[in-house]
């Protein structure tokens, strides 16, 4: 493959040429070359890279991470590549938990609410404007795991 400019990597990509010069700044990504004219020139790595850096963030790896595990090459090793998904790991197990205490708490609303008459009446209304903390999602979501 003969070498690209930004332009065309990023249409290759299907990235704006934007979010490389991004990369770039943040070390993840680097020309292989320059052109005459001073254009960056990449070759076929760039997309490679690319692509690891696409996987890694549909993993939810920040992109910090992604140059943690980007610089991990040759006689590396492999733990710091298990530490940084075991703490990516850790992030989505809080993450879950927070989720877990919002669904609580929206439950509670939801199941407190009879689905008929006035919506001035409606519990999940008066939460969501703040008639009563007892009512709130985050405290129906405290009572909801206090019951536990």
């Amino acid at each position: 493959m003969q070498a690209m400019t930004i332009g065309q990597l990023a249409r290759r990509a299907a990235l704006a040429p934007e979010t490389l010069r991004h990369y770039e700044r943040l070390g993840l990504l680097a020309p292989s070359a320059r052109s005459e004219s001073n254009y960056r020139l990449y070759d076929a790595s760039a997309m490679e890279r690319l692509n690891f850096i696409r996987r890694a963030l549909a993993l939810g790896f920040s992109l910090p991470d992604i140059g943690e595990l980007l610089a991990l090459h040759g006689d590396a090793d492999m733990g710091a590549a298990k530490a940084v998904a075991q703490r990516r790991i850790a992030q989505i197990d809080a993450r879950v938990a927070d989720l877990l205490k919002l669904k609580a708490g929206l439950q509670a609303l939801a199941e407190s609410c009879p689905g008929h008459g006035p919506a001035a009446a409606c519990p999940i209304l008066g939460a969501l404007a703040g008639a009563s903390s007892e009512a709130s999602p985050a405290r129906a979501a405290e009572s909801t795991q206090e019951a536990r």
